[in-house]
C-alpha cells in the first residue's frame, strides 16, 4: 500500500463533493466582519490556528479564542467555529458566548446537524470521516478524524488563495507580514 496515495485518493472524494460556491460563500463570509476569530480543539484546533496564521499573513485582523493574548468577542466579528463532529462541547459553548456578544458564528463541521451547526449562523459541511465515523461521512482507513482535518485544511487554504487573488497581493506583501524574529 502507497500511504500517500491512500491519503491523496480519499481527500480527492471528499474535496470533489465541496463546490466552488462554498469558497467564495466563505471568503465573502471574511470580507464583511470587523475582526475574525478561530475556534477548536485538538487537531482541528491547530488547523483552525494554520487558518488563523495564514489570514494574518493576507491583512486579516484576527485572533485564536484561548490565547491569553485574545480581546473580548463583540458585534461586527466573526467567530469560526470548527469541529469535525460538530459537538466539541467548548467549541459549542464559545460560539454560543459569542453570539450573545453579537458576532456572526460561521462553523465548519462533518455534520451539518449537530449542536454546533444549529448555533452558526453559516455552516460549511466538510463530508470527510471524523472519529465518531457518521453515516454521511466519507469512509477512511486514517484514524480519528485525520481526513476531516486534512481537508479542513485544504479548504482554508482555498479560502485563503481566493482572498489573496482578489485583494491582488502579492507574494512580497504577504511575507511582509510573516514572522521575522524567528
Amino acid at each position: 500500500m502507497n500511504e500517500l496515495n491512500v491519503i491523496v485518493k480519499e481527500m480527492q472524494g471528499v474535496i470533489e463533493k465541496i463546490g466552488e460556491e462554498e469558497i467564495e460563500r466563505f471568503y465573502s463570509e471574511l470580507q464583511n466582519t470587523t475582526r475574525i476569530f478561530v475556534a477548536g480543539e485538538g487537531r482541528s484546533g491547530f488547523m483552525a490556528k494554520a487558518f488563523a496564521m495564514r489570514l494574518m499573513h493576507l491583512g486579516y485582523n484576527v485572533f485564536v479564542i484561548g490565547e491569553t493574548v485574545t480581546p473580548s468577542v463583540a458585534e461586527g466579528d466573526c467567530l469560526i467555529a470548527i469541529s469535525g463532529s460538530g459537538s466539541t462541547q467548548s467549541v459549542i459553548h464559545q460560539a454560543e458566548r459569542s453570539r450573545s456578544a453579537g458576532s456572526k458564528v460561521v462553523c465548519i463541521t462533518a455534520n451539518g446537524d449537530s449542536a454546533l451547526a444549529q448555533v452558526a449562523d453559516t455552516c460549511f459541511v466538510l463530508p470527510a470521516a471524523t472519529k465518531k465515523r457518521g453515516e454521511n461521512e466519507a469512509k477512511s482507513i486514517q484514524p480519528l478524524s485525520s481526513l476531516f482535518d486534512q481537508c479542513l485544511h485544504v479548504f482554508c487554504d482555498a479560502v485563503c488563495l481566493r482572498s489573496s487573488t482578489q485583494k491582488t497581493l502579492s507574494h512580497e506583501e504577504v511575507l511582509s507580514r510573516h514572522s521575522n524574529t524567528e
